[in-house]
């Protein structure tokens, strides 16, 4: 831990820096890649949407302690297929059949008639041994599940719209606005793209997930670009360019960033292994995968993306340009001139003693004086003194005229000749 408090010291006070924005290539190239993979994810597998967005009926069968096996799961599946296929039933054609938690398995097809629904139901009892009460089924229409799906889109959108505002209305700028809505819509690609990619259902519980990771996302990268602006605010007194100081700010909340998507992502990936290891199917799993997934790509962006992002927006001003090249020019010049970087005199520098030789006496070397009964060469090449004035301390000066007792004010004041006279001795 000390190491690593002294790694962070050296980030935030600039002795140790990585270049995150001067690299902003290297980093829109790895993105690219995972976009592109979520891309085809979603347009080879697609979304594998629940019932509450399609429709349809969902049994759950309460099974007997350790019956709920791949076996049961494959002859259920079998038996709703052909009952299907007998009673002419093709909504129950093609039925999804899993595992829910320990002792139960999950049954899902298109949406059925309550015939229909009545029919499968039977199948399913005879083919699992169990009696009526062990099953439960839930119907929902079509048309209510496209207006779940219309609504999470909305929500999505005004969540969207809010973010832009806040940002635009803290920051007063809106390049940075643009920055975020790129990183949150990053963080939400990559998201739907995994989620694509393993197969999990989306649930109402996965909306909940996606929008949370979007509210991590955009924290994340505000408390960045706060740095930021912090940083550039008095640029021309730094000396640094637009580029440096906002690397610099990405450095100082580093340490931030991962220890709080470490302690995140540890309960988040508990929830996960619980989610699919022990329960299996159902809302915590759908939940915990699209956290743990959105806040990792959301630290991820919130560095790599948005803030590189914003610097090549800000790049493009020309008041900016101006300023990183008089940054460029000074440096240019203290390199070419060393005596360039000696600071300029201020009311709160601290004081330092003059120099003293080894005989206790004020050298005279850094300001050319001499002592006073030091011997100086003459034009024979004799030793003659030379006759300096005396040195005085603060209050210890004699008057540089002479002075008169005052009757008025008590005290010595120095006695004022007529003009003619002034000046002679």
């Amino acid at each position: 831990m000390g190491n690593l408090s002294r790694i962070g010291h050296a980030l935030y006070e600039g002795r140790i820096s990585i270049d995150f924005v001067g690299r902003k290539w290297l980093w829109y190239s790895l993105s690219g890649v995972i976009l592109l993979a979520a891309i085809a994810g979603l347009t080879v597998r697609g979304l594998n949407l629940g019932i509450e967005f399609q429709g349809g009926v969902e049994y759950q069968v309460a099974m007997p302690s350790g019956q709920a096996t791949e076996a049961n799961v494959e002859a259920i599946r079998n038996t709703v297929a052909r009952t299907a296929q007998t009673a002419d039933i093709p909504a129950a054609s093609a039925p999804i059949v899993n595992t829910s938690g320990g002792g139960n398995i999950r049954v899902q097809t298109e949406p059925l008639n309550n015939d229909q629904s009545t029919t499968i139901s039977q199948a399913i009892q005879k083919t699992a041994g169990v009696g009526e009460d062990a099953i439960s089924s839930d119907a929902i229409g079509a048309t209510w599940g496209a207006q779940v799906a219309n609504r999470a889109l909305l929500g999505l959108v005004v969540f969207l719209v809010l973010v832009v505002l806040f940002i635009w209305a803290y920051f007063r700028e809106w390049k940075m606005s643009v920055g975020a809505i790129v990183a949150l819509a990053h963080d939400l690609l990559i998201t739907v793209g995994i989620y694509s990619l393993s197969g999990f259902e989306v649930t109402p519980a996965t909306v909940t997930g996606v929008l949370t990771i979007l509210g991590f996302s955009l924290y994340d990268t505000v408390v960045v670009f706060d740095k930021v602006r912090e940083n550039t605010k008095n640029l021309a007194r730094t000396h640094q360019t637009y580029a440096e100081a906002a690397n610099l700010a990405v450095n100082q909340t580093l340490v931030r960033s991962i220890n709080t998507s470490i302690v995140a992502l540890l309960p988040v990936g508990a929830l996960l292994y619980v989610g699919v290891v022990s329960l299996g199917s159902g809302a915590l799993k759908d939940l915990a995968l699209a956290l743990f997934v959105g806040m990792a790509a959301g630290t991820y962006s919130s560095i790599f993306i948005a803030t590189p992002l914003v610097v090549q927006l800000k790049e493009m001003e020309p008041g900016v340009r101006a300023g990183d090249a008089r940054a460029l020019k000074n440096r240019k010049r203290r390199e070419v001139d060393p005596f360039a970087n000696v600071p300029a005199f201020t009311e709160d520098m601290p004081l330092q003693d003059a120099p003293v030789d080894a005989a206790g006496d004020v050298a005279g070397d850094a300001t050319g004086d001499v002592d006073e009964d030091e011997p100086v060469p003459s034009e024979a090449g004799a030793a003659r003194p030379v006759a300096r004035p005396p040195r005085f301390t603060a209050g210890e000066r004699g008057p540089s005229r002479p002075v008169s007792q005052s009757a008025s004010a008590k005290r010595a004041q120095p006695s004022r000749k007529p003009r003619s006279q002034r000046g002679k001795k």
